[in-house]
């Protein structure tokens, strides 16, 4: 007996692969995985994916989201997790190495002035960058009026150490990190701020009880300096203090409570070694440079960082979450007045690269790659 096989054309057998494809591809971006914390069994939900190496978000009132792309592209994640195209209005950016839009945070009253604030690596002449901050008012599908507000000095050749992470304080200013360019020396340097934490008045003046404000050959803006490259802040509400963590060399990451006026050792002291093996002093053999509160080797990579203040963990409150891009995860860290310890580690299996609360106590987290996730954790219902 003949029998008959269903003809199958190349057409017929492309659009098939095509569905399944589809198909595929939704089932990978709503789906979920449990894992075990000591807060009990959270829930990761991918939320949106084929973001370029997502860097920073925010949280909007309406409970939409900010996203920063490190190629430079501003976008809004919607309720729905549907995923905008670019915002207009953003700034041009130096989008090479470790350069490109980097974070984005609300001004304190965005309810009533709409502004938008973000860091990115501003291109200079001769192939040169440096770190600037910028404002501009957001409208539907534009940013407008968009102005630098502060501009690191001086601009240098290299793709690497931008910082930045920006932080509102409890008094009404802003700090905004800023790592050294993998240039070394200059973070020692008071007159220029590669290597420092600077502190503005939210229209980039300079707020007059600034520590090196009127000392002449200083940078007014300098809260403090001898950092490597910062891209972990946040402020503890416990207490009103700015806290940081730093990526270190070859081991000798840093969380450090940074107090005006001082110095934090790099490139003299580091609980690490030069990439070449090469030693760095300890700091205890230069007692006048501030040690870090706490250090890690093997490294951690710090970026992004919150103060967990939800209910919807209640083990985790008042503790810091910190992102790590090489331990890829989120590393927990208790913080008790000026002393700090790890508490737990919680793996994600991927490079995290922020962190930040939503008002329901639910966690996102941005994950550093080229088809790079916005996560949500949850509790397990």
């Amino acid at each position: 007996m003949e029998i008959r096989v269903p003809k199958v054309t190349c057409r017929s057998a492309y659009a098939g692969w095509v569905v399944a494809l589809l198909l595929m591809s939704s089932c990978a971006l709503t789906q979920e995985r449990t894992l075990e914390t000591q807060a009990g069994t959270i829930q990761v939900e991918n939320l949106t994916g084929k973001l370029d190496h997502p860097w920073g978000m925010a949280l909007l009132p309406d409970g939409r989201m900010l996203v920063t792309e490190r190629s430079g592209q501003l976008r809004i994640l919607a309720r729905d997790n549907s995923l905008s195209g670019p915002l207009k209005g953003t700034p041009e950016v130096f989008d090479k190495g470790q350069g490109g839009l980097l974070d984005v945070a609300l001004h304190p009253d965005f309810a009533t002035n709409r502004l938008v604030y973000l860091s990115f690596s501003e291109p200079g002449e001769n192939k040169t960058a440096a770190t600037a901050l910028g404002r501009g008012r957001l409208e539907e599908g534009e940013l407008r009026d968009f102005t630098v507000i502060f501009r690191q000095t001086p601009k240098v050749e290299g793709p690497n150490h931008f910082g930045s992470r920006i932080v509102f304080t409890p008094g009404g200013q802003l700090f905004l990190t800023l790592g050294e360019r993998f240039k070394f020396e200059p973070a020692q340097d008071l007159s220029n701020t590669l290597g420092t934490i600077v502190r503005l008045n939210l229209d980039g003046s300079v707020p007059q009880d600034n520590p090196f404000a009127g000392k002449p050959g200083a940078e007014n803006k300098i809260w403090s300096y001898g950092h490597r490259n910062i891209q972990s802040a946040a402020i503890d509400p416990a207490s009103g203090k700015l806290w940081v963590a730093e990526m270190g060399p070859k081991g000798g990451d840093e969380l450090n409570q940074p107090v005006a006026g001082s110095n934090y050792g790099w490139p003299l002291v580091s609980w690490g070694k030069h990439y070449n093996g090469k030693d760095i002093a300890d700091p205890p053999t230069q007692p006048k440079l501030v040690d870090a509160v706490l250090h890690w080797t093997p490294v951690i990579s710090p970026s992004g960082m919150l103060f967990y203040t939800g209910a919807m963990f209640p083990q985790w409150q008042g503790t810091a979450l910190i992102g790590g891009l090489s331990s890829k995860g989120l590393v927990r860290v208790s913080i008790q007045g000026e002393q700090a310890r790890e508490v737990e580690r919680i793996s994600l299996n991927a490079r995290i690269r922020d962190v930040e609360q939503a008002p329901d106590g639910s966690v996102y987290v941005l994950t550093d790659q080229n088809n790079g996730n916005v996560w949500r954790l949850s509790r397990k219902q």
